[in-house]
């Protein structure tokens, strides 16, 4: 109704001149014969309302008709459809509209080209990363067979090259996976601490070699405080809940947040995590005892390429870490959330749905 009105209040000037002509008529009937101009009264009023509703249903018909060529012609800006919609403008219209569709060609040519190069681009890249994935496993195997016959340096030196060349190319492969119009998450039921201890085992070398100490407890306030450990070694064990999820996107997630962490630690580094329930969600809480990020740089540590200005731990920082994560939980559906103070840690709060189980 209101697009209506809006439609007929375009002509509005028209309208008004064929009334007033109406108008102007009848008020030549009534200097002519008075008498007449009251026996036709009513006729005129009839004939005046109906002239001007026919004219509005015709108006309102014939712009809706354009409405829809022009949206056809939007939509495909083909020859064919531009042919049609000229067929529903006067004369002076087409030639601007010829000009409209000639350049909505170009750009459409110009657009499909460059979406092939992209797509091009996009499969030589995750070919490439799927291709590096293969030397990637035989350093593992190395590693993993012949770890022992190397000195302990080198040892170390190439599990942490091959710890950054693999967390490239996860990024890499991530980042495209995200960018991607066809998604393959796979979401089902997984347990919390089993997750995490997975991607602790991934960095379980960086983490010796730092001399982490990975506490699975509570934490209070920016300063990490947990409970000695009891005579078998375990902490203030962190229950094993379940969480719904996909368990690749989520262990890309995770491992971001911890190598981090990792990156930005001081001497004696500490990472407690802890679990609570809280409106609804299922809080995971990651939390070191590193640099920490200043306040001023807090609410952009999420944003592409940030990296910030908190000393010089951060020179080699990407800023696409945290941004990837940010991303990554958009799409499974989490929430996470960060607090820090600049010399005293990082925490960041990841938030699942509670999703009851069928």
């Amino acid at each position: 109704m209101r697009h209506s009105l809006k439609t007929i209040l375009q002509y509005i000037p028209w309208l008004l001149l064929m009334l007033g002509i109406d108008a102007f008529a009848a008020l030549l009937l009534w200097i002519a014969d008075v008498q007449a101009f009251y026996t036709l009264f009513g006729v005129i009023l009839l004939a005046t309302l109906l002239l001007f509703s026919a004219v509005c249903c015709i108006l309102l018909r014939l712009e809706r008709k354009r409405e829809a060529a022009f949206l056809d012609f939007i939509c495909n800006p083909d020859e064919y459809h531009e042919e049609l919609l000229l067929k529903n403008f006067a004369s002076p219209q087409r030639t601007s509209l010829t000009r409209l569709g000639k350049i909505l060609r170009e750009h459409q040519d110009t657009a499909a080209g460059l979406k092939t190069q992209l797509a091009e681009y996009e499969e030589y890249v995750e070919s490439w990363a799927h291709e590096t994935k293969t030397p990637l496993s035989l350093l593992t195997l190395l590693l993993d067979n012949r770890g022992d016959e190397l000195p302990a340096a080198v040892s170390f030196r190439l599990d942490y090259i091959r710890n950054r060349m693999q967390e490239s190319v996860d990024h890499m492969l991530f980042y495209a996976r995200l960018k991607g119009s066809r998604k393959d998450y796979l979401f089902e039921y997984l347990p919390i601490r089993t997750c995490m201890e997975e991607v602790l085992e991934d960095y379980r070398p960086l983490l010796e070699e730092r001399q982490f100490r990975i506490l699975f407890g509570p934490a209070e306030g920016g300063t990490i405080r947990c409970a000695p450990p009891d005579e078998t070694g375990t902490i203030s064990v962190m229950p094993d809940d379940m969480v719904y999820s996909d368990r690749r996107g989520l262990h890309f997630l995770l491992s971001q947040i911890i190598s981090n962490s990792i990156k930005y630690c001081k001497e004696k580094p500490v990472l407690c995590f802890k679990t609570s329930v809280k409106d609804n969600y299922y809080i995971l809480c990651i939390q070191d005892n590193g640099m920490g990020v200043r306040s001023c740089d807090l609410p952009y540590i999420f944003e592409k390429g940030f990296t910030g200005d908190s000393g010089d731990g951060r020179k080699q920082a990407t800023g696409m870490g945290l941004y990837l994560a940010k991303e990554m939980a958009k799409q499974l559906n989490i929430r996470l959330d960060a607090n820090s103070e600049w010399g005293q840690g990082f925490e960041i709060q990841v938030s699942f749905p509670v999703v009851c189980e069928k």
